[in-house]
């Protein structure tokens, strides 16, 4: 059965898309510790990180490196915190939260609510970022 995130990458769920090549998908975190977390996907669906090919998982992180770049540019913040926790969704997944110090990395923290029109916004900000 398809995970949540191969349903979103197949465009049967919708999502906050941020970029998208051959191998990975990223989206807008509805459940955001920080406006801008974003998830990234493989697009092959393997459960954990590590059980992934080593060009897939590679291509996973420089894919990552130019989506946490763009993010930066939109959202300020001092870093992009990068976490591969793997235990929600059974689907290999990076975070990458905009964060100013240590704790905003800590996922027991409140979650952001933002509007539907909040979440587009940012999507497409970062998302023009990702194409230049």
């Amino acid at each position: 059965m398809a995970t949540v995130f191969s349903k979103i990458i197949a465009g049967e769920i919708p999502s906050y898309k941020i970029a998208e090549n051959e191998y990975c998908y990223a989206f807008l975190d509805i459940n955001p510790l920080a406006k801008g977390h974003t998830l990234v996907v493989p697009k092959q669906e393997v459960d954990y990180i590590f059980d992934l090919d080593d060009s897939t998982l590679a291509a996973m992180h420089v894919f990552a490196k130019s989506v946490a770049n763009a993010i930066e540019k939109v959202i300020p913040c001092k870093r992009i915190g990068v976490a591969v926790i793997g235990l929600e969704v059974p689907h290999a997944h990076i975070h990458l939260i905009p964060i100013n110090k240590e704790g905003d990395m800590l996922f027991s923290n409140p979650k952001l609510k933002l509007s539907a029109e909040e979440f587009a916004e940012i999507a497409t900000a970062i998302n023009k970022e990702w194409s230049k």
